[in-house]
């Protein structure tokens, strides 16, 4: 997708860390600063009061667009944009993780866990350890989600993933990065107020294609009836 990215949009290679001395422990070094922040966002409308909120506690955040479950590729893009324009305003660097897409695999991973709640947790679960990875190989000294603000998603799971994630025995790097969690539920309204002020899209249903048609449904069922 080079060549018509925003200028606060980059693409996203995973910085590799030196390797230790035998014998000795990888230790986390947060290179891009104590108070930097890896904010996985979902979309941008849900992205806006999160960042507000994180940059009032003193946080450098960083957006981290990575959402293959985001379904079908258009819609996918459609938000990508609505992410980039509202990173724009917001005044911080959005890295978009675009190589991970791939709707396929995706469908193959959810095979068996296709029905809710049991997809849902999982398609969160795996963002939030894909996001907690990707912030300890990248230096950033802690990690967070936008999913954190929505009442639809499901919170618990999403915070127990986040915290499970950055706490693992088996990290490849110690003590980091830090998963910080807020209940951004409470900014609802006012997430809501301020994408429609800013005109930027807001998405009709959550994201994969089974959440499409269960958004649709009854649509469908009213016209199986008529027919």
């Amino acid at each position: 997708m080079s060549g018509n990215q925003h200028p606060s949009v980059t693409d996203a290679p995973v910085e590799t860390s030196a390797a230790c001395p035998s014998g000795q422990a990888p230790v986390f070094e947060p290179v891009k600063g104590e108070r930097s922040l890896l904010l996985h966002i979902c979309c941008g409308p849900c992205s806006i009061m999160p960042v507000k909120r994180l940059q009032d506690e003193g946080f450098t955040v960083t957006a981290w667009y990575m959402n293959p479950n985001i379904q079908p590729l258009m819609e996918y893009l459609r938000r990508r944009e609505a992410a980039e324009e509202c990173a724009a305003r917001l005044g911080i660097e959005l890295i978009c993780q675009d190589d991970t897409w791939d709707l396929v695999a995706w469908l193959r991973s959810v095979a068996g866990r296709d029905l809710p709640p049991q997809r849902c947790a999982w398609c969160c679960s795996s963002r939030m350890q894909a996001a907690v990875a990707y912030a300890r190989a990248n230096g950033y000294a802690h990690v967070s989600s936008s999913l954190l603000y929505s009442r639809y998603q499901p919170h618990d799971v999403i915070r127990a993933a986040g915290e499970h994630a950055a706490a693992a025995e088996d990290a490849p790097l110690s003590e980091g990065p830090r998963f910080v969690y807020r209940d951004f539920r409470t900014d609802w309204q006012a997430g809501i107020d301020l994408s429609r002020e800013w005109g930027v899209y807001r998405q009709p249903y959550c994201g994969c294609v089974y959440s499409e048609a269960e958004r649709y449904d009854k649509k469908l069922q009213r016209l199986i009836k008529k027919s």
